[in-house]
């Protein structure tokens, strides 16, 4: 969850990791630090500090370094307090090579001792520190034999006495302009320039230097140097990736005027929406096409059934995918958080289709939950916005959400895409099963295609709605979200929203059980959420409905505050409640991606009302690419 940058080449290397880390920021933002190294100094400079990256950079500021090759890292804690003895990068006994870590070293105690028996003394409190030590010990042990080997001869050995996860960046003064990369677990990308390579934890943080890049895979090393790059599994033999062209626009991942990157992110949801649905089906014939897929149509419709993994948001959004996938297709699904997937000891079954879902495509319990899928027989399909990432490398189909960037650690439009991409993969599905005829699939898809638009015009009407709404209830301590069927995830999301940036409990329920408990927490301080919208050409929706309707009496007839999300039109609802918001009229199974930009509002703009750092909330990273 950390953030990586390094760079060798002819620029000044300071300004460029620096560049970087501020764009991977969101990854890690306990202290963070530098180190460099150049043909005017013999040493390997480091500067470190605890904090956000601007006290590195106010650092740097007062005691400017100067270098052509470097590493830096923006640290999330995992061992060790977020102290600048803790920072990243971490020293050898000799000041000879650094280290800089994304991951967990489980073993690090045992070869701890094992060092501290051999002479070495450490300083910090890391699991980090000891690789550096370790290196240090093989490169010493090989001069004391005459046969010296290289750093990256030494960093092979190394990583065999490692029992976790890492992504490594590691540097020596004793061969410069060098830097050795190494990944087993969180994500590495190489970026190629002219005359100039780069390594980063993820896209954002060189897109600005360039776009073509190796994504690594577990057990890939590779050693840069102003001459090219060499990549190679950690026995040293040559492996081949393939060299991508990245299409976002670096602009894209800037502000662009906006506050935060979160609000950013929430209005370009229409237009990430469009792109996940760019070239994916055919007015005129009705048919779904996806592309990216190593399953051919009679194997997805022989499916016997879907089991979903995700994490978070990412689970939310399955959550919805099974109401959609079981009503269009009529094939049964699964949801599991995939942290959890693991310990249930699934059943085989070879028929089944493993389905993962995962903004970033490294989320590690999302990996090792696809692992699991495949060793029990499983073909699986990833929904995932990253190209090439890890995730999708493993699967034997991708659909990609084309969302771009999304920096803000809360996700918004990966989720919308998200949901966008399992809407198009139930369509494929009943088709292939033979329930959707070309002209419902072609009703389906008109409906599809106006949902841009309806999420613009629900952002200009809410977004003043919820700024307002943000002034009365930034205050609450708890918050109740409600919602009915597929609704019900939409309620979870939201109230993950809000407890993610705003640091206030909320819950999300079905409103079904509020007769189940949920009914003791309700008095005139608790503000709860409903989802109350409804297709009028569904009569089960019309039945939810009125559920709903029920569920709000029980609210007020309490005192509860009830903030209410209704379709347009609907006059019925404001009757009943305190606060409206209205969003167009769609069909059911679309009704999320309308419900969700409210939500996100609301949590965004009560955020900002009770000084929280939006885009950066405590304790949480974008990427959870560790255990």
């Amino acid at each position: 969850m950390c953030g990586i940058v390094g760079y060798v080449g002819r620029k000044e290397v300071v300004p460029v990791i620096i560049e970087g880390l501020r764009r991977l920021e969101y990854r890690g933002y306990d202290s963070a630090g530098i180190a460099i190294g150049g043909p005017e100094s013999a040493l390997l400079q480091v500067c470190r500090a605890p904090g956000k990256l601007q006290k590195l950079e106010d650092v740097l500021h007062d005691k400017p370094l100067k270098g052509t090759f470097g590493i830096g890292h923006t640290r999330w804690a995992t061992h060790g307090r977020p102290t600048e003895e803790n920072a990243h990068p971490h020293r050898d006994c000799t000041g000879r090579i650094v280290v800089v870590h994304n991951g967990i070293v489980e073993n690090y105690l045992e070869l701890k001792h094992e060092l501290i028996g051999k002479g070495h003394k450490f300083v910090t409190e890391t699991d980090t520190e000891i690789i550096a030590h370790l290196i240090e010990q093989i490169q010493k042990d090989a001069e004391a034999g005459d046969k010296p080997i290289s750093l990256e001869d030494a960093v092979r050995q190394a990583v065999k006495h490692l029992t976790g996860a890492f992504a490594l960046g590691i540097l020596s003064s004793a061969e410069p302009d060098k830097i050795i990369a190494a990944r087993l677990g969180p994500p590495v990308v190489i970026g190629v320039g002219e005359g100039e390579y780069f390594i980063a934890s993820d896209v954002p943080g060189i897109l600005h230097h360039t776009r073509n890049m190796y994504f690594m895979a577990d057990g890939d090393m590779a050693i840069l140097t102003p001459d090219g790059v060499t990549l190679t599994n950690f026995a040293g033999e040559p492996v081949k990736r393939e060299l991508q062209r990245i299409q976002w626009d670096p602009i894209q991942a800037e502000k662009g005027g906006y506050k935060h990157f979160m609000l950013k992110e929430i209005w370009e949801q229409p237009r990430a929406i469009r792109d996940t649905t760019l070239g994916r089906f055919s007015l005129d014939s009705g048919k779904v096409y996806l592309g990216e897929m190593d399953i051919d149509d009679e194997e997805l419709a022989a499916a016997s059934s879907i089991n979903i993994a995700a994490c978070g948001t990412s689970w939310h959004a399955g959550m919805a995918g099974k109401y959609m996938i079981e009503r269009l297709a009529r094939l049964p699904v699964d949801v599991d958080y995939a942290s959890e997937y693991r310990y249930r000891n699934p059943i085989p079954d070879r028929n089944a289709l493993g389905l993962l879902i995962t903004q970033s495509g490294e989320t590690a319990d999302t990996l090792a939950a696809q692992r699991e899928m495949k060793n029990l027989g499983s073909k699986t399909v990833a929904i995932c916005n990253v190209v090439g990432a890890m995730v999708a490398r493993e699967a034997h189909g991708a659909i990609y959400t084309h969302a771009g960037p999304e920096i803000g650690v809360a996700s918004t439009k990966a989720f919308t895409s998200q949901l966008t991409a399992l809407f198009l993969l139930a369509l494929k599905l009943g088709q292939l099963r033979g329930r959707l005829d070309k002209e419902k699939s072609v009703a389906l898809m008109e409906e599809l295609s106006r949902t841009p638009a309806k999420i613009e015009e629900v952002l200009r009407i809410s977004s003043p709605q919820c700024e307002q709404l943000a002034k009365d209830f930034s205050n609450a301590r708890d918050f109740l979200y409600l919602g009915r069927g597929i609704h019900f995830p939409i309620a979870l999301e939201g109230a993950l929203k809000l407890k993610e940036i705003s640091y206030i409990h909320a819950e999300g329920y079905p409103a079904g059980e509020m007769k189940h408990g949920p009914n003791a927490l309700i008095d005139e301080t608790l503000p709860v959420v409903v989802l109350a919208s409804r297709d009028e050409s569904d009569p089960a929706s019309k039945l939810r409905y009125e559920k709903t309707l029920s569920n709000i009496q029980e609210v007020t007839a309490r005192s509860g505050r009830v903030i209410a999300i209704a379709t347009e039109g609907d006059t019925t609802i404001g009757q009943l409640v305190e606060h409206v918001i209205h969003i167009p009229a769609t069909i059911e199974l679309l009704s999320p991606l309308l419900e969700i930009v409210p939500l996100q509002l609301l949590a965004y703009y009560i955020a900002v009302r009770r000084g929280c750092d939006v885009d950066q909330p405590r304790n949480l990273a974008k990427s959870v690419t560790v255990e």
